[in-house]
């Protein structure tokens, strides 16, 4: 099965964007919400967080403080790179997982990640969601309340723009209005269903 890896920097576009696919009718597996899977009350990722971390890292219901975490990582590199060894792997065999149980003509695994990790290797195109810096500021600063500079950090702590899109084979630049990106989403739609058919002829 054709499966593509979708990514794109923070305030990219990518959720709107798989949200296109997923009309269309293509199954789409989102590497954040198995992020927030590996690390319920109870789970394992969660049990070694608390281990490393202690019971602060916890809300009151005994939820992940995610607040608290991310930014423990973004002003800790040691702990970042701690955290990524512990979830990494729970992640991917998940990930894997759901994409073993698609059913549709071909698959999207959305990741932030995808670039920075071995999620990649679970792919077979890399499509990017591009957008100028200054759009990804304000969209992010708008969305999550956050300072300049914590979204820079965020920014900085992924792959750079041109690192990213120099590893695209596809791109949808989300920098117009939502019209111009379904149509955008649309024509990829039927250049992967035409790449589906002719892997299917060649075999």
């Amino acid at each position: 099965m054709l499966i593509i890896g979708l990514t794109g920097g923070i305030g990219s576009g990518k959720t709107a964007v798989s949200d296109l696919f997923e009309s269309l009718g293509v199954d789409v597996v989102d590497a954040d919400v198995v992020a927030r899977k590996v690390v319920l009350p109870g789970s394992q990722g969660l049990q070694a967080i608390i281990e490393h971390f202690g019971p602060v890292i916890l809300e009151a219901d005994a939820t992940l403080n995610r607040r608290q975490l991310r930014n423990i990582i973004f002003s800790d590199p040691a702990e970042k790179k701690w955290l990524e060894n512990i979830l990494h792997p729970l992640i991917e065999s998940e990930i894997k997982k759901k994409l073993q149980q698609s059913t549709s003509i071909y698959s999207i695994l959305v990741s932030p990640l995808l670039l920075e990790t071995k999620q990649s290797q679970l792919v077979d195109r890399v499509l990017v969601i591009d957008v100028p810096e200054n759009l990804q500021l304000e969209r992010v600063q708008a969305r999550d309340q956050q300072s300049f500079e914590q979204v820079r950090a965020i920014m900085k702590s992924q792959l750079s723009r041109v690192d990213r899109l120099a590893k695209a084979d596809d791109v949808i630049i989300n920098d117009a209005d939502f019209a111009t990106l379904k149509e955008n989403v649309e024509a990829l739609h039927q250049f992967y269903l035409t790449l589906v058919q002719k892997n299917e002829k060649n075999n």
